[in-house]
């Protein structure tokens, strides 16, 4: 699923959340069908606290190169805008947003002990305006721990807006299984940078999440999740209670 670490992550809303990619399948070809019962990107409910379903389809080269899509059902609800121009957002509005599909390319690999993991990935939300953005990732993992950061590229967004050209994404995570058991359990980091940040409007935030899952075989992994970000409601993407501490649940299984 999208939300666990790149090439373990890149994406939350997994075990260790937002952002997440899938990681190379064993087989050349692979599929994964999850339920959330709320999707966070970054910190951030993609369904308005609510629950979405999820589904993916990648293929995985021998040689590293691998590529594939990932889609989810999305809401987001009420959202701020700026209708003065001055800044600050003043309105409420509902885009209709109902789903995202993203697409994505990329190579991994390992250098002894310490792997590795690059690519691009487009973020497409068909029945949205001007949303659309794509970006550059990388990310390092060593034993258990994964770093990366993800940098915008090319955006439909309005010019000055948060999720332009120029937003830098950073994360770091731990993800370690308990034995033979079957549990492991997670924890992660990630801040935003926005190029839109000024001194009267600053948008950047942080949060984290933890996780613990269980692969139950062939029924699937299951995820118990918390999540909590450090957003001003009045960024226009935050909500009145983005900095409260909230549960997820979450099932998967691939095929």
């Amino acid at each position: 699923m999208k939300k666990t670490l790149i090439a373990t992550s890149i994406a939350s809303a997994v075990s260790l959340s937002a952002l997440t990619m899938p990681s190379i399948a064993a087989a050349e070809v692979s599929a994964n069908v999850g339920v959330v019962s709320n999707y966070f990107f970054r910190g951030v409910t993609q369904t308005d606290d609510g629950a979405a379903v999820q589904g993916g389809l990648d293929y995985g080269h021998e040689s590293g190169f691998y590529a594939g899509t990932w889609g989810s059902t999305v809401d987001f609800g009420s959202s701020l805008e700026d209708t003065d121009d001055d800044g600050q957002f003043d309105t409420f509005s509902d885009d209709g947003t109902s789903y995202e599909i993203d697409f994505y390319a990329g190579y991994g690999g390992s250098i002894g002990d310490l792997g590795y993991d690059v690519g691009y990935i487009y973020y497409a939300y068909p029945d949205a305006d001007d949303a659309d953005f794509g970006e550059l990732y990388g990310s390092l993992t060593y034993s258990y721990f994964t770093a990366g950061l993800a940098y915008t590229v090319n955006s439909q967004v309005s010019d000055g807006s948060a999720f332009d050209v120029g937003d830098l994404y950073y994360y770091a995570g731990v993800d370690v299984p308990f034995g033979e058991s079957g549990y492991s359990g997670s924890l992660y980091y990630g801040y935003y940078t926005f190029d839109a940040d000024s001194s009267t409007n600053e948008l950047d935030y942080g949060h984290w999440s933890a996780g613990l899952s269980k692969d139950a075989g062939d029924f699937g992994s299951f995820g118990f999740n918390l999540e909590m970000a450090d957003i001003d409601e009045t960024h226009g993407f935050g909500d009145s209670n983005s900095d409260d501490l909230k549960l997820w649940i979450s099932w998967s299984k691939s095929f």
